[in-house]
């Protein structure tokens, strides 16, 4: 009982530690431009840790990461996501949005000094994996919270990751040698940034803007009025528009 009186105590955060947390939620990118020095191992080790204290469906820890330095492999990377990426700028029909489309980095495959490939092993733990019969996809879903694990704990060592969806996953899964049972969740490149933006890239180039969450906020039904979403409005003053 002591034990968990003074685990509880520990897990008390002050004001300035919560701060830190929501910044460094707030000012996590998308990264695209790097710069070519390593990250050290003792660094790297640690936001692999991050990643694997994620919450799994039935403790199931169903990650595994595969760093990818070589650089035959991400050539052959890089030649899928330009084959993919081409047929995605044909997609947009405006000419100026596809023009903006073409204009955008969106991926630093061959820059960073490392990609890494997060997959998810969809057998560990079998035959029975407590939670996780009702919704088979916990699995993919726990693998997730691990690449966010990553990602904001990356951010916090100064580290940059991208994303790279743009990519026909079955054919790096084949490049990979995954066995059967094991998918490609993520591919990611990571390193040091050349910068970080103020704003997400999309948001900065118009591609989209950020969504208010007042108006994502439902309550007891799809579409239904929030009492958070009012009681946490400030009040209109009568001289305001």
């Amino acid at each position: 009982m002591t034990e968990r009186l003074v685990d509880l105590m520990d897990r008390t955060f002050s004001a300035t530690e919560r701060e830190v947390i929501y910044r460094l939620i707030r000012s996590r990118r998308d990264v695209r431009q790097f710069a070519p020095d390593p990250i050290p191992p003792e660094m790297l080790l640690r936001i692999l840790e991050a990643a694997h204290h994620a919450p799994s469906v039935g403790f199931m820890q169903p990650w595994n990461f595969v760093l990818i330095t070589s650089p035959q492999l991400r050539t052959q990377i890089k030649a899928l996501f330009e084959e993919i990426n081409e047929g995605e700028a044909h997609r947009v029909s405006d000419q100026a949005r596809q023009q903006l489309y073409r204009s955008l980095k969106l991926e630093g495959l061959m820059e960073s000094p490392m990609n890494i490939a997060v997959t998810c092993d969809r057998r560990r733990g079998k035959p029975f994996v407590l939670g996780r019969a009702p919704v088979p996809d916990t699995d993919i879903y726990s693998t997730c919270l691990a690449i966010q694990n990553m990602w904001l704990a990356a951010c916090a060592e100064g580290v940059g990751i991208g994303w790279v969806s743009i990519l026909d996953y079955g054919k790096v899964e084949r490049l990979l040698g995954l066995p059967q049972g094991v998918q490609l969740i993520a591919y990611l490149c990571i390193g040091f940034p050349r910068e970080f933006r103020v704003r997400p890239m999309l948001e900065e180039v118009g591609w989209r803007s950020r969504m208010k969450v007042e108006g994502l906020i439902y309550q007891d039904g799809w579409g239904q009025p929030c009492e958070l979403v009012a009681e946490a409005r400030p009040p209109v003053h009568e001289d305001e528009d």
